[in-house]
């Protein structure tokens, strides 16, 4: 898959200050890619390097196959930003202000209208067209302002905190918004709420400290599937399927036995109030849960619960972020398995 957007050890000094360091990673044409972080984390300093509103101290970065600090105006015409604070002119109408901003980024005649009637439709801000900026609400000015970042048809677009001091209906619309764009377009975006990337994207990027601490790639639901670490290591979300099952009636060693019987791995038994509660896997492609709950009852026991185990992001965001926060209390703490 063609790569639109390339870096290789990106790093920025601000005197003394690290902003970023390090910093690599590539986005194929058409992802959706949040890019996550604490406050202050250098999410912001590796988005305007990206988009050429600074220089890097060291490293390279491509987007659509060009240079950003040799090709800088090439790599302009192939991108669509929205920092947190959009770039409006409030005493322009909201088409007079799209209308100039088209033509300064070199959108002109019949270009310019089609792609103005565009923009108004994509982002539903056509019947506000006649309307000041200034006096449109915080959602509808970040409407103009995704509009103005889409205006120039970019391939790649890039938003930096887009929902930020939105209302939850606000922010919903937006989310929609930014999902459709990413049907045709490779879209970057980043902020610090997880809720966010992982309700919008497919992958994360997370970024602590100045530097990439993990890529997380994510199922249609959102569930992580797999992590991978910078130097190359592949986390096991995705290697193997973890269920936990809860039943009356069998042992750790009855469960062991029938388990094994079925190509599955005991990884763990606990005794229960009200039960014995287990965990065991199975390869990713197989979903173990009918054949063991079929076993069990065949064996005499009682199914209480079964569920599939897969840390959620909020786990999976600390543990890259602050590793000595404590795990949580809704996950079991799993042994490798030895098959």
């Amino acid at each position: 898959m063609e790569a639109m957007v390339e870096v290789w050890d990106l790093t920025k000094y601000y005197g003394t200050y690290i902003g970023i360091e390090g910093v690599s990673f590539s986005i194929a044409r058409g992802e959706v890619v949040g890019f996550l972080g604490p406050n202050g984390a250098g999410k912001t300093t590796t988005m305007r390097i990206l988009t050429c509103s600074m220089p890097a101290t060291r490293g390279e970065a491509r987007v659509a196959g060009f240079d950003v600090l040799r090709d800088s105006l090439q790599v302009r015409r192939r991108v669509g930003y929205l920092p947190e604070t959009p770039p409006l002119y409030s005493e322009m109408t909201v088409e007079g202000y799209l209308r100039f901003v088209g033509t300064i980024k070199g959108v002109r005649g019949r270009r310019l209208r089609e792609r103005l009637e565009y923009v108004l439709e994509a982002c539903d801000i056509a019947h506000m067209r006649r309307r000041i900026v200034g006096h449109l609400s915080k959602g509808y000015r970040q409407r103009v302002g995704i509009a103005q970042a889409l205006i120039h048809d970019p391939e790649v677009m890039i938003f930096d905190e887009p929902t930020s001091g939105l209302d939850p209906g606000q922010i919903i619309e937006i989310r929609q918004l930014i999902r459709e764009l990413g049907r045709e377009r490779t879209v970057i975006l980043s902020t610090h709420i997880l809720a966010e990337a992982q309700a919008t994207c497919r992958r994360l990027l997370i970024i602590n400290q100045g530097s990439l601490v993990g890529d997380v790639h994510l199922d249609e639901g959102g569930q992580v599937l797999r992590i991978q670490t910078p130097d190359g290591r592949q986390v096991g979300y995705g290697d193997r399927r973890r269920v936990a099952l809860l039943a009356r009636g069998v042992d750790a060693a009855s469960i062991a036995r029938f388990g094994e019987a079925l190509g599955l791995c005991l990884e763990e038994a606990q005794p229960e109030r009200d039960g014995l509660r287990a965990v065991l896997s199975a390869p990713a492609e197989r979903d173990p849960r009918p054949a063991l709950v079929q076993k069990l009852v065949a064996e005499g026991g009682e199914l209480l619960e079964l569920r599939e185990l897969r840390p959620t992001v909020e786990e999976v965001f600390l543990s890259l972020t602050q590793p000595s926060a404590p795990t949580s209390t809704t996950s079991e703490t799993l042994r490798p398995c030895e098959t």
